[in-house]
């Protein structure tokens, strides 16, 4: 069965996107905004237990690689080139998955998400207005990857550290980092056409002048 995107942008009438590179500030935009405004808040993977339970290898075969995984070494040992390519196919196979979860919630009120669903199809399925693209400079998404402490960075962590030469493994997996972070990636979210907000690396706490600027394109106020 395939839904027409008419229809499906009909149901997400109610849901707001921010999307973007790491350590841009998505994940804090979007709790922010949830409790400045009593959105519904959908943070980072908020779908996984659901795709992480339902996908299957046929359907869905890069999802599925983290459930047939026996050793997370395999997983920061893979090369760069399959780290990246991994990411983004994960990311559109995971799109399917976000659209439905992001339809059920919206029948409570609007939501605010963060997410991964490729640019490509947020244009077919939101309005200009619906959605936002934060993005960070190349060396502060790469740099200060693990400064952050949620759990996932955490462990990633710590199975790099297990591994019998983590500088080596850091290293090959930060390469990973800097392709999914490239400026060929960079460069298709800001020729997407929705609006963008750049973070800056000065030191400043920006959170809550980054929420107001949102909240406006938002139209929340």
């Amino acid at each position: 069965m395939k839904i027409e995107n008419n229809i499906i942008k009909h149901y997400l009438k109610n849901v707001y996107f921010i999307t973007g590179t790491s350590y841009a500030g998505k994940s804090t935009a979007v709790k922010l905004l949830a409790e400045r405004y009593g959105l519904i808040c959908c943070g980072e993977n908020y779908h996984a237990a659901i795709s992480d339970t339902v996908a299957d290898f046929e359907h869905q075969p890069d999802i599925s690689y983290l459930n047939n995984l026996t050793d997370w070494r395999d997983f920061v040992r893979r090369s760069p080139e399959e780290y990246e390519r991994w990411i983004y196919s994960t990311g559109r196979e995971a799109a399917e998955f976000e659209v439905a979860e992001l339809i059920r919630l919206s029948e409570r009120g609007k939501v605010i998400a963060d997410t991964n669903i490729p640019v490509d199809i947020l244009k077919e399925i939101s309005d200009y207005d619906h959605v936002a693209v934060m993005l960070c400079p190349q060396s502060l998404s790469v740099d200060r990857f693990f400064d952050r402490g949620d759990p996932e960075k955490k462990f990633i962590l710590s199975v790099i550290e297990s591994c019998d030469d983590p500088d080596a493994v850091m290293e090959n997996y930060k390469k990973g980092l800097q392709l999914i972070n490239s400026q060929k990636h960079y460069d298709e979210f800001v020729k997407s056409g929705f609006f963008t907000i750049v973070r800056q690396n000065d030191g400043k706490d920006t959170r809550e002048e980054v929420c107001d600027i949102l909240a406006q394109h938002f139209k929340l106020i």
